[in-house]
Order: structure tokens, then C-alpha cells, then sequence
């Protein structure tokens, strides 16, 4: 029996179908996590072959021990992830401290993790993208801004979601940044007018993508960061073949095998220096599924189990799952603060057609993702940009 060490198996909480798709293809699934073993769902302690608790995953050394002991109990680990972007870092020192050999090592972190670096693959893939600079000084970057102009974003060059991304606009803008920012390395890119999409795609050992997909985000997670504004983005069944060609030509580039990969790109809302309007360009990738509820979101609109899609991928090195009827599905996450025309309840009685999920958002994607969801599933576009605009409008 192969045995798979699962780290934070308990977050997001729909993780545990990762886990139960491991044990029905027969996979010994061993989890790490600071939560108390009385706290995880019953779903996943079932699906659980072993947990062990540490007293914090930011505490590597524990980590590094929970590992050592179940390579002592049920001996060579096979697989190790988290399927987390915080984690990718120390999962790829564990398997290099431990020898185990699917997936990535330290040395191919700063390629996945750097904005920067990220950006050297994509070109090599014949993907355009931003212009760019890291930042160093106010005159470096004052020299940057002569060749791009205003305005500019600045994020974190190795950073997770929309922490600490900024939209400068102005000398003003950017005299605060230099003022406030804190120690991190910050890449400032060249604003591109561009609706957020992306590339989701369960990639066998032959970097052969057996499931794709890909979402669509018509609000800036960087503007519902910084507003604290509703959620919107959906899962398309179809994807363009625009948006397929240069999804499958970087995962080439970042040489991708047996992994869950969301690549981001643009979709060109104006003609500007790096394309035409309704070009793709690049954005960043992430070696790891697409955070929170997403997994679930394309199981409604590809009617299929994304779960059991990579637990198959990691078992088989191939997809035993089919995949039916295109839908979208579209995630709303609302602020308790705002105000709604529709309380959930109308909602609800509106739109119950076609409402899947509902509840509270958890606590860590909150800032990104808002308070309460819902997940409606549509057969036209039509149909969710009309359901979607009621559901988001303020008094």
C-alpha cells in the first residue's frame, strides 16, 4: 500500500474529499495539522488513515518529526503535499529532507513562487507579459514609472493571494508605499486593463493535462481586497481554446507533471503595449488547486468529481472519471457590513432554482472572499450575469 502524508488535510474544510478519494483508490493517507483530532469533521477522521497533531504548522521541526514517525510506522512515504499555497515551500523541503520524489524540490520553488521569475516561463511558453520592476528605490522606481506610467501595481514578489497589493496611481500613492511598506521584496508591473481568468488543469506524470477547466473573475480580487467589496467568480465548463493553448503551453514551460495547477492569465479589455483587446496575457501561476470552494465548483460545471480526478491522477496516473454536461458555476461572497437589496432569505426564495451551497465563509479567506456564499449553478451566461447582479446589488 502506497502511503500518502496529506499536511492541513482539515483546510479548506471541503479537503476532506481530497482525502477520501485517496482511500477509495486504496492509498494509506496519513495527515499532519495543528487542529485537535476531536475538532476534525467526521468526514475526514473517516477518511483518515492516521493524524498527527502538532502543536502549530508553522513550527517546522515538529512537521519534519510528524513525518520521520509515520515513515518509522508504515515506512517509505510516496506522496507528500498540501495542495496549499502557504505550505509548497516546506512541503518541497520535506520531500528532499525525506527522499521522496514526486513533485517539487527547493530548487524548483523560486520559478512557482516569484512573480518575477514565474514571468521568465511564460515568455518561454510565447505568452505576453507585464512590464515589470523590483522594487528598490524611490528613484528606481520613479524611472520605471517614466517608461509605463500611471498607474502600477505593487505586490509581494513571493506572496499568496492579494496581501499587500497595491494600486498606485499617483507620486502621492507611491510616496505612502515607500513610507508604510514593510521588509518583504515588492515587484511593481505596468497596470494592465484585463478581466482575471485562468487555467485549471490535474496534470499527469507526462505533463498531460487529463481534466482542464477555468474560472472567470470579473471583480479584482486586488479591488475586493482593498475595498472589502462582494465576491464574484465563476467556473466555466468550456474553456476557449485560446485560454486552453496557453494553459497546456505553460504548463510545458514550468515543466508541470502530477500536480492540481490554477494558472492566471489576463483577458485584454483595450488595446495596450503588451496586446490587442481580447488577447491573453500572463499573470501568475499557482502549483496547487484554485483556494476554498473551487474544487467543488468544478464538479457543478463539468458535472464530474475534480477529487477523485487527481486522487486517480496520483493512483493511476489517469482519469477513470467522466465528465458530463457544461455548466457554469459561479461563487457570491457577501460582507456583513454591506447592505443588500435581497436579504439571504430572498435570495433564497428568488433563486433557489439554482442554488447549490450556501454558509458562512471560513475565517482565513474571509479578507478575499466575503462573509456568506452562495453557489449557483447556470446553463447560459445570460443567466448568471442577471441572477448575479441581483444577488450583489446594494440598497
Amino acid at each position: 500500500m502506497k502511503n500518502f502524508v496529506f499536511i492541513s488535510p482539515n483546510f479548506p474544510a471541503n479537503y476532506w474529499q481530497f482525502c477520501c478519494a485517496l482511500r477509495i483508490n486504496e492509498l494509506r493517507v496519513l495527515g499532519i495539522g495543528d487542529c485537535p483530532y476531536d475538532e476534525l469533521s467526521p468526514e475526514l477522521r473517516e477518511n483518515l488513515d492516521e493524524y498527527y497533531r502538532v502543536d502549530s504548522l508553522m513550527n517546522d521541526d515538529q512537521v519534519y518529526r510528524a513525518v520521520a514517525f509515520f515513515i518509522h510506522k508504515y515506512g517509505r512515504i510516496d506522496w507528500l503535499e498540501s495542495n496549499n499555497e502557504f505550505w509548497l515551500e516546506r512541503d518541497a523541503r520535506l520531500r528532499q529532507d525525506f527522499n521522496i520524489s514526486s513533485g517539487f524540490r527547493p530548487e524548483d520553488m523560486p520559478c512557482v513562487k516569484r512573480k518575477s521569475r514565474m514571468k521568465e516561463r511564460y515568455i518561454a511558453a510565447g505568452i505576453p507579459v507585464a512590464r515589470y520592476h523590483l522594487v528598490d528605490d524611490m528613484a528606481g522606481c520613479q524611472a520605471f514609472l517614466e517608461e509605463v506610467g500611471y498607474p502600477v501595481v505593487v505586490k509581494p514578489d513571493n506572496g499568496v493571494g492579494a496581501v499587500n497589493t497595491f494600486k498606485i496611481k499617483c507620486r502621492e500613492d507611491l510616496e505612502t508605499f515607500f513610507r508604510t511598506k514593510d521588509d518583504a521584496e515588492y515587484i511593481m508591473e505596468e497596470f494592465i486593463d484585463g478581466t482575471v481568468c485562468s487555467y485549471d488543469a490535474v496534470v499527469n506524470s507526462k505533463g498531460e493535462s487529463i481534466f482542464e477547466t477555468g474560472n472567470v473573475s470579473p471583480i479584482s480580487i486586488m479591488d475586493i481586497v482593498n475595498e472589502q467589496g462582494s465576491c464574484l467568480f465563476y467556473i466555466r465548463g468550456k474553456l476557449p481554446e485560446d485560454l486552453r493553448s496557453a494553459g497546456r503551453a505553460a504548463v510545458r514551460a514550468f515543466g508541470v507533471r502530477s500536480r492540481f495547477v490554477h494558472f492566471e492569465f489576463f483577458r485584454l479589455n483595450s488595446d495596450q503595449a503588451i496586446g490587442k483587446a481580447g488577447q491573453i496575457a500572463a499573470l501568475e501561476v499557482n502549483m496547487r488547486p484554485s483556494g476554498g470552494m473551487s474544487p467543488t465548483m468544478m464538479n457543478y460545471a463539468n458535472n464530474t468529481d475534480v477529487y477523485q480526478i487527481w486522487a486517480d491522477m496520483i493512483a493511476f496516473d489517469a482519469s477513470r472519471k467522466d465528465v458530463g454536461r457544461r455548466q457554469f458555476c459561479a461563487f457570491l461572497g457577501r460582507r456583513d457590513e454591506r447592505h443588500y437589496a435581497l436579504s439571504d432569505e430572498q435570495v433564497r426564495m428568488q433563486y433557489g432554482a439554482y442554488l447549490r451551497e450556501e454558509g458562512p465563509v471560513d475565517g482565513a479567506l474571509r479578507t478575499d472572499m466575503g462573509d456568506y456564499s452562495f453557489l449557483f449553478v447556470f446553463d447560459t451566461q445570460e443567466e448568471l450575469e442577471a441572477v448575479c447582479a441581483q444577488v450583489l446589488r446594494e440598497e
